[in-house]
């Protein structure tokens, strides 16, 4: 693969990954207005490794917590680290099963430009709506399991190309009353179990085809898609800490908007 294809598919996973706008409609449609062919599975799991080593970094504080909530749940205990990982888990599992079955579907069907553009706009209006109306009272410790589960079925929707898994399970956050930064945080954190889901399974799918051979290609893709990650998730973080969703969907809407002028105008291939 050409490396200046791989540096611009890191690039773009590492920034939109994390923002409410969908890494993966970005990836489809680089590649559909630019004309190249699939990355493949090995460059997927790299970029998804940077992501997952950016986030981790960032949350270092709360991955503390995770660990030992998982040592207190271990030994029968309970506490706030505790609910964190069960509130992690059940928001996980709806997601996970439906994609895991799903998949095959989801990759055939929803891969064009012309419902990547539809979901952009849609998912980008429901979060415009959901910042509008939802409180600012709540903070992750305020979770319960039931409010935890509602995000994780909300994250469903994030495997259609465009609609962004975190901007999916912000705007549930959102709906709930959570504050910015803490819907963000509690999104980013949801993310790291499903990365490593998606990134082991196309890993074992790496594994079983013995495309091991793009190293050096794989290193770079990971390292570049870290730093981008890393700088995207400071620069969000600071942002809601004192703004809203605006500029997103903002974003959102003229982007979506570009693409359906460009798919109906026959510009682009869907």
């Amino acid at each position: 693969m050409a490396l200046h294809h791989i540096l611009v598919l890191a690039l773009i996973q590492g920034l939109t990954e994390f923002l409410p706008i969908s890494s993966s409609g970005h990836l489809v449609v680089t590649g559909k207005v630019l004309g190249w062919s699939d990355q493949g599975l090995a460059i997927d799991v790299a970029v998804h490794l940077g992501s997952l080593l950016a986030v981790l970094l960032y949350f270092w504080r709360d991955i503390w917590q995770l660990l030992a909530g998982v040592g207190r749940l271990a030994t029968g205990r309970g506490g706030e680290p505790a609910r964190l990982v069960v509130n992690l888990v059940v928001a996980s599992l709806p997601v996970l099963i439906v994609g895991y079955f799903a998949k095959p579907y989801v990759e055939s069907v929803f891969r064009n430009v012309e419902v990547i553009a539809w979901a952009t706009i849609g998912f980008g209006l429901l979060l415009w709506i959901a910042d509008w109306i939802g409180m600012t009272i709540r903070r992750i410790e305020h979770i319960g399991i039931a409010s935890a589960l509602a995000i994780g079925l909300m994250q469903i929707f994030a495997l259609i190309p465009g609609a962004s898994r975190s901007g999916v399970t912000m705007t549930a956050g959102r709906v709930m009353g959570m504050e910015r930064s803490e819907a963000a945080r509690f999104s980013m954190l949801l993310s790291i179990p499903t990365i490593l889901a998606a990134g082991g399974l196309a890993g074992w799918d790496v594994y079983r085809a013995g495309d091991l051979r793009l190293g050096l290609d794989m290193a770079i893709a990971a390292g570049l898609s870290f730093v981008s990650a890393f700088v995207a998730i400071s620069a969000m973080m600071a942002w809601f800490r004192r703004s809203g969703f605006g500029p997103f969907v903002i974003y959102r809407l003229v982007l979506g908007g570009a693409l359906l002028w460009w798919v109906y105008s026959g510009a682009v291939p869907i």
